[in-house]
């Protein structure tokens, strides 16, 4: 049996119809259900930022997940497959009537996204401070908590809302398939071929 991690939310909807074409039927976790289990297939909903750890400790053999998540959590597992779906950006913002100005000599930045943040500016030796915070981020820059944020941003709605606008993409995420390296090997038949009926469902093989 393969347990895959998917996601609360739009990617994980996405990455189970992707199963169900692969698996040629039709399938739903019930109300509150959180374990499915399908023929060979056991399915996994759980938080967006627990599924890298649910597949590093092997709770499950593989996982749908962004990229940006890989990125931030760093954690160490096989990066199978992009599937090109959950399409999004993690952009700089800052308020609607300023400019981004990367030479001043000290910067506040708020974030959710502490690593993907920290790498982008030491990258640039741009000195900034870095305020973790876990929600409402586009609140910062209004109270005078930070100069910018640095979020994830799909339409640039939520920011323009609250007065803000993105001005410098960081980096692209899509959706990635990704699997345990222990369970790699150990099954790497069956996860090659999960792979391969994945990538020929996506190109409509």
């Amino acid at each position: 049996m393969l347990t895959v991690a998917l996601p609360k939310g739009r990617i994980g909807k996405e990455g189970l119809e992707l199963f169900q074409q692969i698996l040629g039927r039709e399938f739903h976790f019930g109300e509150r259900k959180l374990i499915l289990d399908v023929g060979e297939f056991r399915f996994l909903m759980v938080r967006n930022q627990d599924v890298p750890t649910y597949v590093y400790h092997q709770a499950a053999d593989l996982g749908i997940v962004g990229l940006d998540l890989l990125e931030e959590t760093q954690i160490d597992l096989v990066r199978l497959l992009d599937l090109g779906f959950g399409r999004c950006t993690v952009s700089i913002g800052i308020e609607r009537d300023k400019e981004l100005d990367l030479s001043r000599p000290s910067l506040k930045v708020a974030t959710k996204m502490e690593n993907i943040t920290r790498n982008y500016f030491s990258q640039r030796a741009i000195p900034v401070e870095i305020i973790k915070l876990y929600g409402s981020i586009e609140l910062a820059p209004l109270v005078g908590l930070a100069d910018m944020i640095v979020d994830i941003v799909e339409t640039g709605e939520t920011m323009r809302q609250n007065g803000l606008r993105p001005v410098l993409s960081i980096m692209e995420s899509t959706a990635y398939l990704v699997a345990n390296k222990n369970s790699f090997y150990d099954k790497k038949e069956e996860i090659l071929g999960i792979r391969s009926k994945i990538e020929r469902a996506l190109h409509g093989n």
